[in-house]
């Protein structure tokens, strides 16, 4: 029997049917009850087709898991807790029910596994393709927020995984246009971790910034500096490939250091950790790598290659 369109469902009856099953209710308004003396966070990202990924290849369900972890990284990056998510799809008449099912299901995966409490979503017509916004609210605890240190020189520069390779993927599927694994694997989906900030917590390890890697390396501590007032040194051997990055960018004709410092959406968190914290981090942390360390200002930000030359880093959007 075949599935009812958008036109025979409704967009009320459609947004019922999403949440049926889905483990979480359908609210007029979501909201929680924060503790004590804590903090609010947010973050928010928005996906447009042709822009931030192309159907050809992309599968929904990746897609929809994908936009959530863009919003709950960053709120880890801020050491905090995700609690509410907000999502809103513009729907393209090229797309019917079936698929925004589809992507349902990968939003709502993402949102249990990073311990969302509450979401909503709401469905509006696009003459332009898909487009995705996502929003998250998160909570920090009063006691984190207090132990945060200013930043100083030599504190490390540290990363939760490898770099470089999302984009490498992503070049590979642009050149084939090949269709992707359209099953219910789950191993392609973007990794990180929703234990990582109470683990930090539990270690009484307090970054003093952090930062989703989404648009590379680059971005990232060009924002680090910014913000931090510091100079950053990132030492391009320091930096964790996958295994095969090195094959695939010689493939490719793309050096996979470029790769990870100007590609996208490897959803790595990076942090700055305390010098006086080292030890027990590298012990404690061992999934992290030390890419790095914060300088005096006047260094700048700048990438150290193996020779020991030291190479401004430049990013897309910053104007130096």
């Amino acid at each position: 029997m075949a599935e009812k369109t958008f036109n025979e469902y409704g967009k009320t009856q459609a947004i019922d049917l999403l949440f049926e099953g889905s483990g979480f209710s359908r609210q007029g308004k979501i909201g929680f009850e924060p503790a004590a003396g804590s903090f609010l966070s947010s973050a928010s990202r928005l996906f447009v087709e042709g822009m931030d990924f192309d159907l050809t290849y992309f599968p929904l369900k990746h897609l929809g898991y994908k936009s959530v972890v863009a919003v709950a990284g960053e709120i880890y990056a801020s050491m905090s807790h995700p609690r509410l998510l907000s999502v809103r799809l513009g729907v393209s008449a090229k797309l019917d029910f079936c698929h925004i099912k589809d992507l349902w299901l990968g939003v709502v995966t993402a949102a249990k596994e990073h311990g969302f409490s509450a979401v909503d979503l709401d469905l509006v017509p696009s003459p332009n393709g898909l487009t995705i916004s996502v929003s998250a609210i998160g909570e920090e605890f009063k006691l984190t927020k207090g132990r945060t240190v200013k930043a100083r020189s030599m504190d490390l520069v540290c990363v939760s995984g490898s770099l470089g390779a999302a984009f490498l993927g992503q070049q590979i599927l642009e050149r084939e246009k090949r269709g992707f694994d359209k099953t219910k694997d789950d191993s392609v989906q973007p990794e990180l971790s929703a234990s990582t900030v109470t683990r930090l917590e539990d270690a009484q390890i307090y970054p003093s910034h952090g930062y989703l890697v989404s648009h590379g390396l680059s971005d990232a501590v060009k924002r680090l500096a910014r913000e931090s007032g510091l100079g950053v040194k990132i030492y391009a051997d320091k930096i964790p490939f996958e295994g095969n990055s090195f094959s695939s960018g010689k493939e490719l004709d793309i050096d996979p250091v470029s790769a990870a410092m100007n590609g996208g959406d490897d959803f790595r968190l990076l942090f700055t950790i305390p010098i006086l914290s080292a030890e027990k981090f590298r012990r404690d942390f061992q999934t992290f790598d030390i890419i790095g360390h914060l300088a005096q200002p006047e260094v700048g930000s700048v990438l150290v290659s193996p020779d020991g030359l030291e190479h401004p880093i430049l990013a897309q959007g910053w104007n130096d």
